[in-house]
């Protein structure tokens, strides 16, 4: 597989708490130079990255995030708030607890909502794979299809471990044929990337291909 197929799969991702806006603008700069999906910023760096980059490029977002505990009022308001700052795609994160609890129905009728607030845009679900077993990560993965959602998202990268190749296979077997696939968390390699991507993942949240590219450019290699 070709980098450049390989990038142009990868949310070009930054949500570190310290992140100044040069360091989004350099991601930003990132992502345009690369041809990547997306870059997925903070909330608050939304409106003036979208300033920036026009048509250029997409701009994604996260709410709820990282813990997934907020109200659905709040994840709802969020979400209005990311597309009216001209977010492209929003990224959630489940109710954890609620998985715990196999509150099903209560997940699926949260992502639905958060899907309608979004207006269009493209809907990410993190459910946090590390957290889980196999069978709440199945039971999620009916929530998510049922929802509307237009993608199950492995992680967060904030929790004890990112995405993993049997969660991304798990997925794959398990989710009805419209909802997409991302694997976030720990990809750090082309071969790790290009193995997700043969797995069945549709997009990959990472920083780390960005700056493996960067690298084979400064050798002349790329």
């Amino acid at each position: 597989m070709e980098l450049k197929d390989i990038l142009s799969k990868c949310d070009h991702t930054l949500l570190g708490q310290a992140s100044t806006w040069a360091d989004i603008k350099g991601i930003c700069d990132d992502g345009m130079k690369y041809h990547t999906a997306s870059v997925c910023i903070p909330a608050s760096f939304v409106k003036q990255a979208k300033d920036y980059v026009g048509d250029k490029l997409a701009i994604c977002t996260v709410i709820g995030f990282p813990n997934g505990y907020a109200t659905t009022n709040a994840k709802c308001y969020m979400a209005c708030d990311a597309v009216a700052n001209g977010a492209d795609e929003v990224d959630m994160v489940i109710n954890i607890g609620w998985a715990k609890e196999g509150k099903w129905d209560l997940i699926t009728e949260e992502i639905r909502q958060i899907k309608a607030h979004c207006q269009g845009r493209i809907l990410k679900v993190i459910i946090e794979t590390c957290l889980l077993t196999d069978e709440e990560k199945i039971a999620l993965c009916k929530c998510v299809s049922d929802s509307g959602a237009d993608y199950i998202k492995t992680s967060t990268g904030f929790s004890t471990a990112g995405a993993t190749f049997a969660d991304v296979e798990l997925f794959a077997k398990h989710v009805a044929p419209h909802v997409k696939i991302k694997a976030a968390g720990g990809i750090s390699s082309l071969e790790d990337a290009e193995t997700f991507i043969n797995l069945g993942a549709d997009r990959l949240g990472t920083s780390r291909i960005v700056k493996i590219a960067k690298g084979l450019e400064n050798d002349g290699t790329y």
